[in-house]
């Protein structure tokens, strides 16, 4: 325990150490961590598939999440397994029980199993690595590349494309389980006659809030962490002074809890509501 406190205290001191020197007073601002500067520009059209930032931390998280999936689950597994085995089991687990089972009907369990279980060690993953300082910034000093901390999930876009994508196969499913005219009927609950236009609107709206509410859960909850730990550790530059130092123990303590409570709980909730949300599409009576 006091060595990984140790190594988490390292961390956010290098993060203090790694900052731009050149931040001052008239020039600090930690919502410039944020901008998304094209570094591949690919337009088709009217579309910008431009290479930056965010797009990076994208891949690098799904490469961690498929060396995650087949190192502690896949190679050299065990009838009696060891440590890393016992932590890929325990993951398994965590997705099986607590997310696909909890929310999808068994009989959609084996088909979208996968897709939650992917949700959720893919966010964990990305939601991980933004804590983790890499020379990702897009920003040099003396030609030196400056070391930062940036999460993909704080952009808006990222965290609505995932959702769009549960949005999507929540009404496919919908739809290929119950057919249109019964399951766009069960959003309509048995109410007169005179009240059904009016709660049909409501029940529309509550089906778009849902694009809503979970990708501005999941992007306000990484925006503000990450904010809040910029901000302490910035405020060391802009006073010039080392009697700032101290504030790097705020920023330690915020670091300390979006990695261990925010990280994993942000990709449990989204995974969760995505398996709920298809979950009731099928089975719109439950």
């Amino acid at each position: 325990m006091i060595l990984r406190r140790g190594r988490v205290l390292a961390a956010t001191a290098a993060l203090a150490l790694l900052a731009p020197a050149s931040a001052s007073a008239t020039s600090f601002d930690p919502s410039k961590e944020f901008e998304l500067k094209p570094w591949i520009p690919i337009h088709l059209g009217p579309l910008d598939l431009s290479i930056n930032k965010a797009v990076v931390y994208l891949f690098i998280g799904a490469g961690l999440a498929c060396a995650f999936g087949i190192g502690f689950m896949r190679w050299r597994t065990s009838s009696r397994p060891g440590s890393r085995q016992t932590v890929g089991e325990i993951v398994y687990d965590i997705a099986q029980t607590q997310v696909a089972e909890l929310g999808l009907p068994e009989k959609a369990i084996g088909l979208w199993f996968p897709y939650v279980a992917t949700l959720l060690l893919f966010i964990f993953m990305i939601n991980l690595i933004s804590f983790v300082p890499l020379p990702l910034t897009g920003e040099t000093w003396h030609g030196i590349p400056v070391w930062g901390i940036y999460a993909a999930t704080s952009s808006l876009s990222v965290t609505l494309a995932l959702t769009l994508v549960t949005f999507i196969f929540t009404h496919v499913e919908g739809i290929r389980w119950n057919g249109p005219v019964r399951y766009f009927r069960s959003w309509i609950p048995d109410v007169p006659r005179a009240l059904k236009p009016m709660i049909g609107f409501i029940e529309v709206l509550s089906q778009f809030m849902r694009l809503i509410s979970l990708s501005v859960r999941l992007y306000a909850n990484m925006l503000a962490g990450h904010i809040l730990i910029l901000t302490f550790i910035g405020l060391i530059f802009v006073f010039h002074s080392y009697l700032a130092i101290p504030l790097v123990a705020f920023s330690a303590i915020f670091y300390i809890f979006e990695v261990v409570i925010v990280v994993g709980i942000q990709a449990f909730i989204f995974a969760a509501l995505s398996a709920i949300y298809i979950g009731s599409a099928i089975e719109p009576e439950h």
